[in-house]
């Protein structure tokens, strides 16, 4: 098993909206970076666990757990046209982009950046990386235990 951070924006996708979300499950779309869509085809597996991190926000920080339900597979919206992340040069018999769904497992009071910082156990996760700006980050077994040890 491995353990992600996911970054959202909670006015476009929020940890609340995955938890009204039928089965309590989505489709994890729109990535379009190559590298975390490389990370999305290749290394992600059904039973990882991931941070739901709420970014872009007053105070972004990791606001609960998500699972992993599936390997990544095509992102259909891709090839949606009219479909705000439509990509004319993705085609379904060669996909360009990737996605996972994920299901919602717990939420918890908010870890902010500012508090994360504060923790030198956590003083080498990617989020806090200068210039790191990919939506999706592995995390370490130690980092995972530590945040939710805090939360606990």
């Amino acid at each position: 098993m491995r353990y992600w951070l996911m970054k959202s924006e909670p006015d476009c996708f929020s940890i609340s909206d995955l938890r009204k979300s039928p089965g309590r499950a989505s489709m994890w779309d729109g990535v379009r970076n190559y590298q975390v869509r490389n990370m999305l085809r290749d290394d992600f597996k059904k039973g990882d666990l991931a941070f739901f991190y709420h970014s872009s926000c007053p105070e972004p920080g990791i606001v609960g757990v998500m699972e992993v339900m599936c390997p990544g597979y095509p992102d259909p919206t891709a090839f949606m046209p009219g479909h705000e992340h439509h990509d004319p040069k993705s085609l379904p018999d060669q996909p360009r982009w990737y996605t996972v769904d994920v299901k919602f497992k717990r939420e918890f009071d908010l870890v902010s950046l500012d508090e994360i910082r504060r923790h030198p156990p956590l003083e080498e996760m990617l989020i806090l990386r200068r210039g790191n700006r990919l939506s999706i980050t592995p995390v370490t077994p130690r980092e995972w235990e530590y945040i939710l040890a805090l939360r606990s």
